[in-house]
Parts: C-alpha cells; sequence; structure tokens
C-alpha cells in the first residue's frame, strides 16, 4: 500500500502536533515525524476527523516548526518485536532498548493496544503468588490472574516494597514458569538505578523485563509504556504457557500525563481535571489481568499509586479501587513507628483470597488464623483510642493483653527486613504466635481443632 508523506503543520500544542488535508489516516495509526534538520521520531494518531489529525510525539516536538517539518502515516498501530528473550532485558517506556543488548529479534510484532479480556474466556482465577512478605501473604494473598493495587504516598517506601516483591514472589509449584514484567512511569534516575541494581544484586534480573520510563522523558511516553508492558505480558503468558506478574508504578504519574494531554486537546474536564474517560482508561489496562480457559498462563498485577495528600477519595484511587479486586494501603503512622513495610491491614483486603488459600493451596488453618488476626487487630483499636482517654494503667487485663498483642503484631509480624524472605509456613507460624497472647477463648474465629492443633498460647504453655 502506498504510504504518502504530507509536508508542513496546521498547529503546533506541546507534545502534540495538528495536520490537515490528510486522507485514509486511522486512529492509532503510528507516525514517523522528520524535523527540518532530517532528525525522525515516532508519534500517534490520537483523534481523526474531517481531514485533520491529532498526533502524539512520543520524543516531544522541540525542533518542529510549522513549515518544514513531514509527516509519514505508517498505516498500522504500534508493534513491538517480542520473545522469550526479552527477559533480563530493559527498555524504555517504548521498548527500545536502554541495556547493551541490542535490539530484539522476533518472528511476530505485536499491537500495543490490546483488548481487556473477554468475561466470557476469563477463567477463575485460583492458587496463590508468594511474595515473602507476612502481610501480604497471610492477610490478602495475592492470588493469580488477581489485581491487587498498592495505595501509597509521597515518601512511603512502595518503591522498596515493589523492588522486594519482584526479588521474592514465587509460585507454589516450583516446576512452574514464572516471571515479572515491571513497568515504571515517572521515575527519578537514581530510583531507575536502584531497581535496575537490586535485581542484578539479587539474581532476579534474568526472569524479569523491565520498562522504564523516566522522569524527565516525554509525558506522552508514559501513556505508551504501561501498554507495551502488558502486551509483552500477554505473549509471556498466552503464547510461552508463562505465569506473570505485572508490576506498575506509579499510576499516578500515568493518569497526570493523561489529564495534560486531555487538557492540550482541549477537552472538558472532569473531577480535579482529570479527563470524563479516566475510569474506561484505567480499566482498559487492569482489565488485561487474569486467566484463560484453555491457556496455562496467567497475569496478576500489582499496580502501585501514590495518593496526592494521602488522600484515598482522590480520583485516582478512587476509580482504582472500583475496578481491581482489593487494594494493600501503606499509612504514614506505622511508616514514622519505623515500620516496614507500613501496611493498615484494616482498609487493606483481597477480595479473592478466599478462593486461593488454605487446604491443599497454603494450609488448611490460614482462612481462620487471617480472619482472627483481623477481628484482633481492629479491637485493638478500639482500645488504644480508650486507652488514650483513662490511660493505659486502668484498662482491664484483657484489654492490656491486647495492647500486648498489638505490639506483637507490629513488631514481629507486620514489621520485617528489607531483605527478608518468608515462605507461607513462617508467615502462619508467626500468626499464631501473635494471638498466643490472648486466650484461647478469646480466640471466636478459630475452630477448636485448629487452637487444638496450632494455639501455643498461656493456657497450653501452662500458665495461668
Amino acid at each position: 500500500m502506498l504510504i504518502k508523506e504530507y509536508s508542513g503543520l496546521t498547529q503546533i500544542n506541546g507534545p502534540l502536533v495538528i495536520v490537515e488535508g490528510i486522507e485514509d489516516v486511522g486512529y492509532d495509526e503510528m507516525v514517523e515525524i522528520t524535523s527540518p534538520t532530517g532528525e525522525t521520531r515516532k508519534g500517534r494518531v490520537l483523534q481523526v476527523s474531517n481531514h485533520r489529525a491529532v498526533i502524539q510525539v512520543f520524543e516531544g516536538t522541540n525542533g518542529l516548526n510549522i513549515n518544514e517539518t513531514r509527516i509519514k502515516f505508517l498505516q498500522h498501530p504500534m508493534e513491538i518485536p517480542l520473545s522469550k528473550e526479552i527477559l533480563g532485558r530493559v527498555f524504555n517506556g517504548v521498548a527500545e532498548p536502554l541495556d547493551q543488548g541490542g535490539p530484539v529479534f522476533a518472528k511476530e510484532k505485536y499491537n500495543v493496544n490490546g483488548e481487556p479480556i473477554n468475561p466470557f474466556a476469563r477463567k477463575y482465577p485460583r492458587n496463590y503468588i508468594q511474595t515473602g512478605i507476612s502481610a501480604i501473604d497471610g492477610l490478602m494473598t495475592l492470588i493469580r490472574g488477581q489485581k491487587l493495587p498498592i495505595f501509597s504516598g509521597n515518601g512511603l517506601p512502595h518503591n522498596q516494597l515493589a523492588a522486594q516483591i519482584t526479588r521474592q514472589a514465587r509460585l507454589g509449584d516450583q516446576l512452574e514458569d514464572f516471571a515479572v514484567v515491571f513497568v515504571a512511569m515517572g521515575i527519578k534516575h537514581d530510583e531507575a538505578d536502584y531497581f535496575v541494581k537490586s535485581f542484578e544484586d539479587s539474581g532476579v534480573l534474568q526472569n524479569v523485563v523491565m520498562y522504564i520510563n523516566l522522569a524527565d522523558d516525554p509525558s506522552v511516553e508514559r501513556i505508551i509504556a504501561p501498554r507495551v508492558g502488558l502486551t509483552a505480558a500477554e505473549y509471556l503468558a498466552f503464547e510461552e504457557d508463562m505465569h506473570i506478574l505485572v508490576i506498575m508504578t506509579d499510576l499516578t504519574s500515568y493518569s497526570e500525563a493523561l489529564r495534560e494531554l486531555s487538557s492540550r486537546r482541549g477537552e472538558v474536564p472532569s473531577r480535579k481535571g482529570y479527563p470524563g474517560y479516566l475510569y474506561s482508561d484505567l480499566a482498559g489496562l487492569y482489565e488485561r489481568a487474569g486467566m484463560i480457559k484453555g491457556k496455562e498462563g496467567s497475569i496478576t498485577q500489582i499496580p502501585i499509586l501514590t495518593m496526592p495528600n494521602d488522600d484515598i477519595t482522590h480520583p485516582v484511587p478512587d476509580l482504582t479501587g472500583y475496578i481491581t479486586e482489593g487494594q494493600i494501603v501503606l499509612q504514614r503512622d506505622l511508616y514514622q513507628k519505623g515500620i516496614y513495610p507500613p501496611i493498615n491491614i484494616l482498609p487493606s483486603l483481597s477480595r479473592l483470597m478466599k478462593d486461593g488459600i488454605g487446604e491443599g493451596y497454603t494450609r488448611e488453618d490460614h482462612p481462620d488464623i487471617s480472619s482472627q488476626l483481623y477481628s484482633a487487630y481492629s479491637h485493638v483499636q478500639e482500645v488504644k483510642a480508650l486507652a488514650s482517654v483513662i490511660g493505659e494503667d486502668e484498662l482491664s487485663t484483657k484489654d492490656q493483653m491486647y495492647l500486648a498483642l498489638g505490639r506483637g503484631f507490629e513488631a514481629s509480624f507486620l514489621n520485617q527486613a528489607h531483605n527478608e524472605d518468608r515462605d507461607i509456613e513462617q508467615t502462619l507460624n508467626l500468626a499464631w504466635e501473635v494471638v498466643g497472647n490472648l486466650p484461647s477463648t478469646e480466640l471466636d474465629r478459630v475452630s477448636a481443632d485448629m487452637i487444638a492443633k496450632y494455639y501455643r498460647g498461656k493456657e497450653n504453655n501452662g500458665e495461668t
């Protein structure tokens, strides 16, 4: 098919250029832009109407002018070459190599504008992914095919947590192929160096493919990066039969890039200036996770987003909560107490957890002991509120025991080192140690059989 080249632009607006007098141009079509100096850049068609196209330029519009810039429409959407050799590689947000590995050679190229998985084709998520972090594995277990976001705030250690999950994540059955697709959007250079060095030093980089968009890269590249990463995940999961964990940080940076682009296009803003289609745009990313009938692989997502002013009602976390199956919430008060990871378990949950834990998956006592810990720690907050009014010395003996449980829970179960990898057995045994601060009569969420088998509290030790 004949590829036409057009000379001259109608308008340049930030990362966008507008061309008029065009024919046979499609939405999402790739564009080659040639500057007056002969430099070529990539672009993508955002909008087409009445022989007029709006194009986003990935490398920015610096150096372009209206009269001498040339535009060539390539008549295909953005595509990237994929093979299993992408594992261990580091790319930028548009899948260009950042390491010394050279280009990817593949039999086929794949369209990055993938579709959400058809609900009829979905297989219900089962089995768990072990992160090595007790708070997650024990109380909000990550299930294969799930979308479980981390809600964080500026200055909280979500990057360290993301790196630790990447280093430690594994399947219960080590015989199955497992890999991580790590997508970073709008991060600083030192953060990018930290991620790469962390994965290299731990030896896991060979099972990780990284797509990094830096803070000083064009913001429009931030919109492409998660789509590129998810396309790679779909290839590895559904063509190479692997189980893939996709970690994306930071979805707030992505949403802000979307807001900037929407503003440049003159669209009517919604809440806090974000476009009205933010919900459907985020859903288009999140719903690419899951399992498909007849396919062996799976895609599990951990999107990470920072909440401006720690506001969980901000549009990005608010809309994310409607789409995903739970959330992990980081709390500033816990972080200031020196607890890592500072996960507030009370607003955190995994809605699919019940279907991937227990006998045959983790351990028979897992559902009961996790429920008991939630219940007990919830009561701890009530006791703390009472103690702030009347003082700890005036609390009843039972309330004193709950305070001891709360301190033990935060110090030994919740808190762990940045490089500490706990298996599910260690996590569940720690949970029983924590509830051992209470007499068995207080354990109303655990069956008598489980208490007889696992409880090592005061009665069983002969204490009074």
